[in-house]
């Protein structure tokens, strides 16, 4: 009866043999199970792979983690009493996981961990949670070291839901990364988001300028496109590239240039994403949101859990 309520239960801890990893690649570990003080049966054993996101609802709000990677490791099994059991695995990070840290440092407002479940026949489950570092692709860094080399800032990092239009994404969310601009284009852009959404064989590379224009200071949003291999990326110049788009910022109107001819942000109908940076209206990222994303949203844990878990990130970002 005891064991029921969780009371003796056997426990899990995971162990990453690295904490870190790149999209792409695997993350290696092993799960120890040490028994309880009675048999038990253990039904399965999952690892996930989870990320912090705000999403926005009629009500308000609400901001939790959200598994987008689930994996078991092992099937059913019995625990004797105080058995130790080593359960090894690997799995693949998925190619679109969220970029955490460039060169080293954490992004500001972004969190990753595996999630450990081990589920208990008659018994409360049991789980663990360890932090994880995305770091990015080599194609995905030489992007982010031109924005660098060009002055701007890093500014923080979050998750939107939604689908890019004529980008083949796989997951049902897609990350922004903000840069303040050098002190050239601060009378011309409140800032740069950029977003990656990479795969096997290439980089899909979106740019969003939140450009300032007329009398009273109002906005309007500037798209750039680029598509590469991950082969051809670091050997770009992407300062150059990018420079050409900055140039183009005043001679084209909102949605201006994107190389390609083609506009990823046309709006995808089945409704629309607000955001929370003030698009508004129909232009920016919220127009291109496209919904469908209830069955992520479902998956979240409590904001109370997050700072739990990463109660260190303040002092990492600090």
């Amino acid at each position: 009866m005891l064991g029921a309520f969780g009371v003796g239960a056997p426990s899990v801890d995971t162990v990453l043999a690295a904490p870190r990893a790149r999209p792409g690649e695997f993350l290696r570990g092993e799960v120890r199970v040490k028994g309880g003080d009675f048999d038990a049966d253990i039904e399965y054993i999952a690892l996930g792979l989870v990320t912090r996101m705000e999403s926005e609802h009629g009500e308000g709000e609400q901001t939790g983690l959200v598994e987008f990677f689930r994996t078991q490791v092992s099937g059913p099994f019995q625990l004797r009493t105080g058995e130790d059991k080593v359960v090894p695995f690997q799995f693949p990070v998925p190619w679109e996981a969220p970029v955490t840290e460039v060169t080293g440092r954490r992004l500001h407002g972004m969190v990753m961990g595996v999630r450990t479940e081990l589920a208990i026949a008659k018994a409360v489950d049991k789980g663990d949670m360890d932090p994880v570092e995305i770091a990015p692709l080599a194609s995905q860094q030489a992007v982010l070291d031109a924005f660098v080399r060009l002055g701007f800032h890093f500014k923080s990092a979050d998750l939107e839901y939604g689908h890019l239009h004529g980008v083949n994404q796989q997951l049902p969310f897609y990350q922004e990364i903000e840069f303040y601009p050098p002190p050239q284009y601060s009378g011309q852009i409140n800032e740069v988001e950029l977003t990656f959404v990479a795969g096997p064989a290439g980089l899909d590379i979106i740019a969003e300028a939140d450009k300032r224009s007329g009398r009273y200071g109002s906005s309007t949003d500037t798209f750039g496109r680029w598509q590469t291999s991950h082969d051809q990326a670091p050997h770009r110049d992407w300062v150059s590239e990018i420079n050409t788009w900055l140039a183009a910022l005043s001679q084209y109107g909102s949605g201006g240039f994107h190389p390609g001819g083609h506009d990823p942000y046309a709006h995808q109908g089945g409704g629309h994403h607000g955001g929370h940076h003030g698009h508004g209206g129909g232009s920016g990222w919220g127009g291109v949101a496209a919904a469908g994303a209830a069955g992520v949203a479902g998956g979240f844990v409590a904001a109370e859990v997050v700072d739990e878990i990463f109660e260190d990130e303040g002092e990492d970002e600090g």
